[in-house]
């Protein structure tokens, strides 16, 4: 297994994991500070329910990062954000970064 470099991960991000909703709000878990490499760029995902999104950035961490969907997530630049889809890649034992790319609203 090859993970991404830690050098890649040039930034941090807060990750508040998703727990469900009160009868008031959602709720969320404490915050996590994960180091990732974020690529601010717009593009179409496919949502966990199947249906087509606009992810604003997307973050790639280290493999093991957990970060459901509906989960807060802060980003270098101040900005809040939920979690569309986290997605392991995983080479297989090929000689690839594995990650975990987490996919933003």
């Amino acid at each position: 297994m090859s993970r991404v470099p830690g050098w890649l991960l040039r930034h941090r991000i807060t990750i508040e994991e998703y727990l469900g909703d009160s009868s008031t709000e959602p709720l969320y878990g404490p915050p996590v500070e994960v180091r990732a490499f974020v690529d601010e760029q717009t593009r179409a995902v496919v949502s966990p329910g199947g249906e087509s999104v606009t992810s604003s950035s997307t973050a790639y961490a280290p493999p093991g990062t957990t970060a459901p969907p509906l989960s807060r997530v802060t980003l270098p630049s101040g900005r809040t954000t939920k979690v569309i889809a986290a997605l392991p890649r995983d080479g297989g034992g090929l000689a690839t970064p594995d990650h975990v790319e987490i996919q933003l609203q």
